[in-house]
């Protein structure tokens, strides 16, 4: 197993949410609602505005794939406007049934009793961080909705270094010793999140190392929720293998998947979790329920039809998902070779609609701009490319750490009708729109790269 982080650096120790790995307390990292201002190493002020920039209110969303709805769905979803009528808290019977299926088509098999639905994953896992109780573990980088959840409910959050090849499943090692050191120090940690196909990386965590990462948290006693939101999402199936953890330990994990990732509009919230079948998996599904029922989290009618219908994946939605798959894999290795050309450093995307950027290397450039870390960073990057580039603080990594997340949808065009064409066309790439806001984005990063090279010599 490995010893190394994201970075390949040594692991030193584990990092709680708003102290730094050796334990001092030091500014939140993610600026909760800003209402500190920053400073830099001089000491002096940075103030940052603070409207819109809280890791709650600002998000940042789950990439938008840009798309028009697909007109199917929204069929679906028109014929079912009339129900009126509560959905049961946890899902009604033809939902639960409909992910059971779409379970059933991946290897694993699921009964409707261990389903449970709910308005979205973010729902999900508010409910199984309440259920499941003690402190909360997750990778650094990782989705930037997972750890205010746990925070709303004052559990304390332990991000664990990556290693060098995938973001989204926490160092085995480094896994071990955060979860001794947390118990060491009186703390009770007790659930692991991750996820093999990743938001913010857009990577994909090899089989080999999810069943080291899985195996310590089996050993620690963790139960894992692995979040699957991009699993359908894989830009070359053939190539990358992807395993869910509840292939490899189905009584300790709960799979939760939210339908924006690859199957509806973001604006129609609906997520599904698959629990273990057994009588802990029961007592959990239960508890999540109770939760549920006391948030009123019910999925609308309306788009539980449309989330069913989803689900059963018909030919038009394998259809558009696969060709909304190309085209994003397309604009993100684009996207990837203009980083890297630049200087900066980004593992290549496999998955998703996103990728990861470290701009560390461009340090001088930034600098000279009034950039020293990451929400400067996407403050200066929202604003040269016309689009959201959130920092990687956004994700759990350190504020001075130059890290963002770059999208693809923003590239497809400003109207419906250019975001159509980009999936008939045979080149995407090539129309006029997207050719565009890649050269613009490429340019950016470019002049970075000049920059650099006049800066770094002083």
């Amino acid at each position: 197993m490995r010893r190394t982080d994201r970075e390949g650096h040594a692991f030193a120790g584990h990092d709680r949410e708003g102290h730094d790995r050796e334990g001092h307390d030091r500014e939140s990292h993610d600026r909760e609602s800003h209402d500190r201002e920053s400073h830099d190493r001089g000491g002096r002020a940075v103030g940052h505005d603070p409207v819109g920039h809280g890791p709650v209110r600002f998000g940042p969303h789950l990439p938008d794939d840009g798309l028009p709805v697909l007109p199917e769905l929204s069929a679906v979803l028109a014929a079912a406007a009339g129900r009126g009528r509560d959905e049961p808290a946890g899902g009604a019977p033809a939902l639960l049934d409909a992910a059971c299926d779409y379970w059933d088509r991946r290897g694993l098999p699921t009964e409707p009793g261990h389903v449970a639905a709910a308005p979205g994953a973010n729902a999900l896992l508010l409910a199984l961080t309440a259920a499941l109780g003690g402190d909360v573990l997750a990778p650094r980088p990782c989705a930037t909705w997972w750890a205010p959840y746990a925070r709303l409910l004052g559990r304390p959050v332990f991000h664990v270094p990556t290693p060098a090849e995938s973001g989204g499943v926490p160092d085995p090692y480094a896994l071990l010793e955060t979860v001794r050191r947390v118990r060491a120090e009186g703390g009770d940690p007790r659930l692991l999140v991750l996820s093999v196909a990743d938001d913010p990386t857009g990577t994909v965590a090899p089989p080999e190392l999810l069943h080291e990462a899985v195996e310590a948290a089996a050993d620690e006693g963790l139960h894992l929720v692995s979040d699957e939101t991009w699993r359908d999402t894989v830009h070359d199936p053939h190539a990358t293998v992807l395993l869910s953890p509840a292939e490899m330990l189905p009584e300790r994990v709960t799979v939760v998947t939210d339908l924006a990732g690859a199957l509806l509009p973001p604006g129609w919230p609906a997520a599904v979790a698959r629990f273990p079948a057994s009588a802990a998996g029961d007592g959990l599904h239960a508890r999540v329920l109770d939760v549920l029922t006391a948030l009123g989290a019910r999925v609308a009618a309306p788009v539980a039809a449309a989330a069913g219908y989803a689900l059963a994946e018909p030919e038009p939605v394998t259809a558009r998902r696969s060709a909304a798959v190309g085209l994003h894999a397309r604009v993100a290795a684009a996207v990837h070779s203009a980083v890297v050309a630049a200087g900066a450093t980004a593992r290549p995307p496999q998955a998703g609609r996103h990728l990861y950027a470290d701009l560390g290397p461009l340090r001088d450039a930034l600098g000279a701009q009034g950039v020293g870390d990451a929400q400067e960073l996407e403050d200066f990057l929202t604003a040269r490319l016309g689009m959201p580039a959130p920092g990687g603080h956004r994700f759990g990594d350190d504020l001075p750490a130059l890290r963002v997340r770059l999208a693809t949808g923003p590239l497809l065009g400003g109207t419906d009708e250019r975001r159509a064409e980009c999936l008939t066309s045979p080149d995407p790439l090539e129309l006029p729109h997207v050719h565009r806001a890649l050269a613009g984005l490429t340019s950016v990063f470019d002049d970075l790269r000049d920059a650099q090279r006049w800066e770094s010599p002083r």
